[in-house]
């Protein structure tokens, strides 16, 4: 198979996959600076409500639909809304662990990119978060939205006030819907699939969850997916070209009868050459 024909994969798998230990250290320090971030960010209970106040009279202005609505679809049934709680509740770290380790195994080039931007939007959040503390719409009475993790299960957080492990009023950028979309996007330019454009379900329906289930407002969203767009502008995903120039092959060089070394034409696999040579 020639240079023509080869496939994109082959030449992304070519690339230098990364030291595994220095991979793993790397995005467990990210994940502790990021945990001991957030927990610097606590204790601004009265600004995080003010401020929610704010985000919620900002959505108004600009029309955007009520999160009341959505969750309203979920409240139908005990069974839909238990599922979009677990679904708030576990889905978000295992699959972006899980995209990860499969760039990092199948397509390093992308693995490397992926993983920068992931490291931009969640430091970025960070500093969003220590500027502007945001208390959920579940905390805000004037939602009128139902807490429905504390109401039907499953619930990964416990009061606020004795919460020691992440800091609720972070609501805003929405990691769950940034990572989510990272996801879908990262997916789409690493693969070659026809039915690759089916991963932006994966943030379509975290983007109800997190809405639904009164976690995250719809501006939650909407920053998390600009600080996106210009992580994704500023780091540019750099793979070799499909179609470079393929260098020259060396000549070989046999031996003659009196000793002597003569050189021969590199062979060619190149169809086009071949024909012209027989003409």
């Amino acid at each position: 198979m020639n240079a023509r024909t080869e496939p994109a994969e082959a030449k992304t798998a070519a690339t230098a996959r990364p030291p595994l230990v220095r991979e793993l250290l790397l995005v467990a320090g990210l994940f502790l600076v990021y945990k001991l971030g957030r927990q610097l960010a606590t204790g601004h209970t009265g600004e995080a409500f003010r401020n929610a106040h704010h985000v919620w009279d900002w959505e108004r202005t600009l029309h955007l639909p009520g999160e009341g609505d959505v969750q309203h679809l979920l409240l139908h049934g005990d069974t839909l809304v238990h599922i979009a709680n677990t679904y708030y509740a576990t889905v978000h770290f295992p699959a972006t662990a899980a995209f990860l380790i499969w760039l990092y195994l199948r397509r390093p080039t992308h693995y490397v990119w992926a993983r920068r931007v992931l490291a931009v939007i969640t430091g970025a959040a960070l500093l969003v978060h220590l500027v502007f503390p945001l208390a959920p719409p579940r905390m805000l009475a004037a939602t009128g939205l139902v807490d429905t993790a504390r109401v039907y299960g499953p619930s990964v957080y416990g009061p606020p006030q004795t919460d020691h492990l992440s800091n609720q009023f972070a609501a805003m950028p929405s990691l769950h819907f940034g990572w989510a979309l990272m996801v879908a996007i990262g997916l789409i330019v690493a693969t070659r699939s026809r039915w690759r454009w089916l991963w932006l379900l994966h943030p379509l329906l975290t983007l109800l969850v997190i809405v639904g289930t009164a976690n995250h407002y719809w501006l939650d969203a909407i920053v998390a997916a600009a600080l996106l767009g210009i992580a994704l502008a500023v780091l540019r995903l750099r793979t070799p070209s499909a179609g470079a120039p393929v260098p020259p092959r060396p000549p070989h060089r046999t031996a003659t009868a009196g000793g002597r070394s003569q050189e021969h034409p590199a062979p060619t696999d190149d169809k086009n050459t071949l024909v012209g040579a027989g003409r």
